[in-house]
């Protein structure tokens, strides 16, 4: 195999490709990236059994033919090369490969095409196509509330319904809830899914769209498989097997109190506040809704105590309550109205967040019981 192609297109490549080489993997071959050239085009893959991607780029191909390159060598080297060109050639017989580019030449050792597991394409008669910056918007607004624990990898994922032709995304690690909702106008689901999808691989996506250029994302999925194609690019995932809980049980119908505060006001208190609590295990801070004042404030005995006051719109009774400082400022990254709706019924029963007159996203967080 010998190609020349621009340094920028396959570093770019190798960059979106690296997010399916597993730190671990289960087998040598999985640790590199498959590379074949044909018809002036570089197919490059690379896949850990959960996901894999594919990407294609335009290249001068003198002579066609697949290798596997070391993936994290290889990607190393790609980034660090001097010129705006790279030639790359194989010696199968030798099992290397030859890179150069501009004053610099490079030869590493290459693995067999053949023990690479080729990535099949998804085929399905579910389709839908979204937006790019409407898919983002969903991933955003919910990933950030997943579990990490692998313990309930149900929790590690967002669950994502099709009906009609409304999308719901919902994320929860059984603390915290968050919900976003999307019209979809021009698709229309006449079988309603439902879909658990790792958050890994949504965030991996999300980080790759530009959301100021909005582009078609084509899904695919099947009842344990689903795929994303734009552009020159291809990631299919495994779906998370398993019953998502039935979220909407958690969202109180009703709130018996509702303040009405100024986003970044809050945010800001709260980063300060909880630099007093953030080295405590449940990093507890403590609000006191007054008719007009919020009082925010934290104790640390080894450390000290914090408060502040800001100003707000109570419609309801006073209400004193506390929480997980971390659970409220993670939400209020993805507040995008100046102001934002914080309504209680009890200090232990679940509280909401949600920006005004916004129905298509809600977040539910629980309370943390304190010892009085």
């Amino acid at each position: 195999m010998k190609f020349t192609c621009p340094k920028n297109e396959i570093t770019k490549a190798i960059q979106i490709n690296t997010k399916a080489i597993s730190n671990k993997p289960q087998m040598p071959i999985l640790s590199g990236i498959y590379i074949h050239a044909e018809n002036n085009t570089l197919s490059i893959e690379t896949t850990d059994y959960d996901i894999g991607i594919i990407c294609k780029i335009t290249a001068n191909v003198q002579e066609e033919g697949a290798i596997v390159v070391p993936g994290r060598y290889f990607s190393d080297v790609i980034k660090t090369l001097p010129g705006d060109t790279i030639e790359l050639s194989s010696n199968n017989e030798q099992n290397t490969i030859t890179i150069k580019s501009n004053t610099a030449k490079f030869n590493l050792l290459s693995m067999s095409a053949t023990d690479f597991p080729k990535i099949q394409k998804l085929e399905s008669d579910n389709n839908i196509t979204i937006r790019s910056n409407i898919l983002t918007d969903l991933i955003r607004k919910t990933s950030f509330a997943c579990s990490s624990e692998m313990v309930r990898p149900i929790f590690t994922g967002c669950l994502l319904e099709l009906n009609n032709i409304e999308l719901t995304m919902a994320a929860t690690n059984t603390h915290r809830l968050a919900v976003k909702k999307e019209i979809m106008d021009n698709n229309d689901i006449t079988v309603s899914s439902k879909l658990i999808i790792p958050a890994k691989i949504l965030n991996d996506l999300s980080s790759l769209l530009n959301a100021d250029i909005p582009i078609n994302i084509d899904i695919t999925y099947s009842h344990n498989q689903i795929s994303f194609t734009y552009e020159n690019i291809y990631i299919v995932s495994r779906l998370i097997e398993g019953q998502f809980p039935d979220y909407t049980n958690v969202i109180p119908p009703s709130f018996d109190t509702v303040a009405t505060i100024r986003t970044h006001d809050l945010q800001e208190a709260i980063d300060r506040v909880s630099l007093i609590s953030r080295s405590n295990q449940y990093n507890i801070i403590n609000l006191d809704f007054t008719a007009e004042n919020l009082l925010l404030s934290s104790n640390n005995p080894e450390i000290g105590k914090a408060e502040e006051n800001i100003s707000i719109k109570l419609n309801g009774q006073p209400i004193n309550i506390s929480f997980n400082a971390k659970y409220i400022l993670d939400v209020l990254k993805y507040i995008d109205t100046d102001e934002l709706n914080f309504s209680f019924n009890q200090p232990t029963t679940p509280a909401s967040i949600k920006s005004i007159n916004d129905d298509m996203f809600i977040y539910v967080v629980t309370p943390v019981r304190q010892n009085k």
